[in-house]
């Protein structure tokens, strides 16, 4: 398998967006919730499980092994969900294993599900990695391209043909990685028989990361009245002295006479401003603003948004009820400064993977609680979701504790001239649509990332990435009032230039003295060319933890606390002018494909992969504490963290 190798003394981070108003689509993906027209049933736990490990991996869908119960096919082993597949046993082809997985659980509906034809049953797969087709009772009911994002089905018709059956799930998912794909990926046959074993394959990856595979994230089931439901909602927030605005649009399915009636209310449930119709403005009097953590006494401010509908044809009434979360923030970008609530904002924090032992990618309440608290402890105000979208209760976190995030689509590791065609575009901005979809009304993502890292010196007439960012500068800018869109060297749809740089570890490894020259002469490069706030969107050095040497030498602690005190001395004299954040690389250690440069993963976490802080944590917590008391703005006790 192949990683990256940053080799490159700089690369381009990725296309950008600043968000404060986004696209509306033609159909929703809402987070399930209940309420008192809809109902949420989990699925997580123990599945059946099964690897296709026949030399064309297609076995399963020759003998239909969705036909019946998977065990009748063959052996079966549990396999929690979510989780990632590859470490959960002992078996090392498991670990490595590309192609199809094969996932079965039987689940009792609740009756009246079945016997209430007037519900809509929707099936609800929160991300599985990459390719996934589902059945219900051996029956297709959808199919998704792309891992990361959640896709669903209504399965009532199904499950209604034998009321008395049991309801079984069948998931089928493909972790393969192709030159279409995002990520992409190439298949490498080795056919040497003096070399490999007969049919021996290996997965090329173009990222410094392990390509964990499996179901991700929940598997839900929920209900939605069936003849006419909410389908979506769209929010745009601003505000003028102590006036907030809460700009929106509602979709309904079914009914075009729908009656709506929106009710916004304050944390104590006090109503604060209602409209109708389903398109409309609700305006608050003595807003409370959404202010990102260490910015404000009150940061994550949310109101609750009740959307209560009620419609009726000739043959019932129906009514649907929605609880939308509500942050009331702007966001704006000058020449040399980022303001969310016209005030300027500095990022000073992390990025992330989604990666922990045993579990992989997979989704693990304990671990993002965890997560959250380092954050706050060592003052991180931010994060990038790098290189791919999160699950959808992290940012419900961000929403509700105020961390900035700049919102990342899998374009990762796209270096490959056979991926920059018509077949790469149209699926790159179909990905783009769902992450806007699923993600466009939460107050904590104030960027999209199109991209990290791609091959952007290519002329932008043939360029995908240059191409799928004017297409989605196309999309979102009929609501966009702010700058916006991404980010390449020829393509000026840009509002923020994100640069990744590791100075004195890839190029002129060992050579500290180098970091001051040339950071500066990055910044002062990059702001000539093109006159936007730049972030650090990357930065760091591998440590082993406990590995020390002085004077400081690469891998040891001292190394990576002094490369950060380098880069540190540049953004606090460019931070005076156009340096509007910095984010180091990484919050944690994460798993990568196994390397002569990677040992057992890549370590240029702060914390190790099980959460234990470096010696460069403390680092990054004395300067984020010391950025955000800068403002004046924070409290007493939260002047001094070692009270937290």
């Amino acid at each position: 398998r192949t990683g990256t190798g940053r080799a490159a003394m700089l690369r381009v981070l990725c296309l950008l967006a600043v968000v404060d108003s986004v696209l509306l689509l033609d159909s929703g993906m809402l987070f399930p919730r209940e309420s008192a027209s809809r109902e949420v049933k989990e699925l997580n736990g123990l599945w059946a499980f099964r690897a296709d490990i026949s030399p064309s991996r297609n076995q399963g869908f020759e003998e239909a092994w969705y036909k019946s119960r998977l065990i009748e096919s063959g052996p079966v082993i549990d396999m929690p969900v979510p989780a990632s597949y590859n470490d959960i046993t002992q078996d090392p082809s498991l670990r490595t294993f590309t192609g199809w997985v094969w996932y079965e659980r039987e689940v009792v509906v609740p009756t009246r599900w079945i016997t209430d034809e007037e519900i809509r049953v929707v099936l609800r797969v929160g991300s599985a990695h990459y390719y996934s087709v589902v059945w219900v009772n051996g029956v297709k009911v959808t199919e998704h391209n792309g891992g990361h994002l959640p896709f669903e089905a209504e399965i009532g018709s199904v499950i209604r043909k034998d009321p008395t059956a049991k309801c079984r799930i069948t998931i089928a998912v493909n972790n393969t990685l192709t030159l279409e794909t995002l990520p992409p990926g190439t298949i490498q046959y080795m056919n040497d028989p003096t070399r490999y074993p007969k049919g021996f394959f290996v997965q090329n990856i173009f990222f410094d990361f392990f390509n964990y595979a499996g179901i991700h994230r929940s598997v839900l089931l929920y209900t939605t009245p069936k003849a006419f439901y909410v389908d979506d909602i769209t929010v745009v927030t601003d505000f003028s002295d102590n006036a907030g605005l809460v700009n929106y649009k509602v979709s309904v399915k079914g009914s075009a006479a729908a009656t709506l009636k929106l009710t916004l209310m304050d944390k104590e449930g006090h109503c604060v401003a209602s409209s109708s119709g389903s398109v409309g403005a609700l305006k608050v009097a003595d807003v409370k603003l959404w202010w990102p953590y260490l910015m404000h006494e009150n940061p994550g401010y949310l109101y609750s948004l009740e959307v209560h509908l009620t419609a009726a044809n000739d043959k019932s009434t129906s009514e649907d009820v929605y609880l939308l979360p509500v942050g009331i923030r702007t966001v704006k970008v000058s020449s040399t400064q980022f303001l969310i609530n016209n005030k300027p904002f500095y990022f000073h924090g992390v990025n992330k993977h989604e990666d922990s032992d045993i579990r992989g990618k997979g989704f693990d309440w304990p671990l993002i609680v965890k997560d959250f608290n380092l954050m706050k402890w060592m003052g991180a105000n931010s994060f990038r979701t790098s290189h791919y979208p999160y699950a959808e209760e992290i940012l419900q976190m961000c929403d509700q504790h105020g961390i900035v995030v700049i919102d990342e689509c899998p374009g990762v590791g796209i270096k490959d001239i056979r991926s920059f065609g018509n077949a790469s575009l149209t699926h790159h901005l179909v990905v783009m649509d769902e992450l806007v979809r699923r993600d466009k009304n939460h107050p904590s993502v104030v960027m999209w990332s199109v991209a990290n890292e791609p091959a952007s010196e290519m002329p932008p007439e043939n360029n995908e990435h240059a191409m799928a960012s004017k297409h989605f500068q196309d999309l979102i800018s009929p609501l966009q009032h702010v700058a916006r869109c991404v980010f390449f060297p020829q393509a000026p749809y840009v509002d923020v230039v994100c640069v990744n740089s590791y100075f004195s570890w890839y190029h002129d490894p060992g050579y500290l003295e180098v970091i001051p020259i040339q950071l500066n002469t990055q910044f002062e490069d990059w702001y000539a060319k093109y006159q936007k706030p730049i972030i650090q969107s990357e930065y760091g050095a591998d440590t082993l933890p406990g590995l020390h040497n002085d004077p400081p030498l690469m891998f040891t602690e001292e190394y990576q606390q002094a490369v950060l005190q380098h880069y540190h001395n540049v953004f606090d004299q460019k931070r005076k002018h156009y340096v509007i954040g910095e984010l180091i690389w990484n919050f944690a250690d994460f798993m990568t494909v196994q390397g002569i440069t990677r040992v057992v993963g890549n370590k240029k976490g702060v914390f190790t992969r099980q959460r234990q802080p470096k010696a460069a944590a403390f680092i990054l917590k004395e300067r984020y504490w010391r950025l955000a008391n800068e403002t004046g703005k924070l409290p007493y006790w939260t002047k001094y963290p070692c009270s937290l």
